[in-house]
């Protein structure tokens, strides 16, 4: 059986075959700005497994093309508890599916904090036993950009390096936005270490976070976080 995984995110769709029932194929990521474009290039087979985070109007859009291509197509909910993670929230509609497949991925690993950067930065610390602690949620340094352009036009949406002390208005935004970043992702760690009595695994995925990662201490890279997760999803919902 042909199997196919999907994450459609706010900017990209990444998709990938699953392999012997337990392994990522090799990973496709497309922009979806251009509907048609994007839309026209899906894979076929015979049963899709969707993650959504994507507006609406994007998911049905997916799903559509998706219905004419494959004879089952699945759509991938957070739950309260599945394996051995155990979510925080009370209402798992309000957690995001990305954040629960990236942390149903790493389940069994020991204590996670989990760093995704995409739209949005989010943190999420999971602790040895597959619980939840809870996290947070703020604005990735890509999104502070643009709001501060939107607001201030005369600020650059794009540009500059990182520098802990600027000498130029482009660097500075970056080292602002980059920075706020950072100091969330390290009071996170200090305050999960604080919690839990030894300091967790710092896992980074998302699109966002290269930009970081210099600047981070010793950290794990896991950029297909929500796929690596879909794939523990089917091995625990679908064989």
């Amino acid at each position: 059986m042909t199997t196919w995984l999907f994450d459609l995110g706010n900017t990209r769709l990444k998709c990938a075959p699953l392999l012997d029932g337990e392994r990522l194929g090799a990973v496709q990521a497309m922009a979806h700005d251009n509907a048609e474009a994007w839309l026209r290039v899906l894979p076929e087979g015979e049963v899709a497994c969707v993650a959504s985070v994507a507006s609406e109007a994007r998911r049905v859009a997916l799903f559509d093309a998706l219905s004419a291509r494959f004879q089952r197509v699945h759509r991938v909910r957070t739950e309260c508890t599945l394996g051995a993670l155990q979510i925080a929230y009370a209402n798992p509609e309000h957690l995001g599916v990305d954040r629960f497949l990236a942390m149903l991925g790493a389940c069994g690993q020991g204590a996670t904090l989990w760093v995704g950067v995409g739209t949005a930065l989010t943190i999420d610390l999971v602790d040895i036993s597959g619980m939840h602690r809870g996290g947070r949620i703020a604005p990735s340094p890509q999104l502070m950009r643009e709001s501060l352009h939107q607001r201030a036009a005369q600020l650059p949406e794009t540009g500059g390096c990182y520098a802990e002390f600027a000498d130029d208005t482009d660097h500075a935004l970056a080292s602002g936005c980059e920075g706020a970043a950072l100091a969330l992702i390290e009071r996170s760690l200090q305050a999960a270490t604080a919690l839990l009595g030894s300091t967790p695994q710092l896992v980074l995925h998302g699109g966002g976070a290269e930009s970081l990662r210099p600047h981070l201490a010793e950290h794990r890279w896991v950029p297909d976080a929500v796929l690596h997760g879909l794939v523990h999803w089917h091995a625990l919902r679908m064989a």
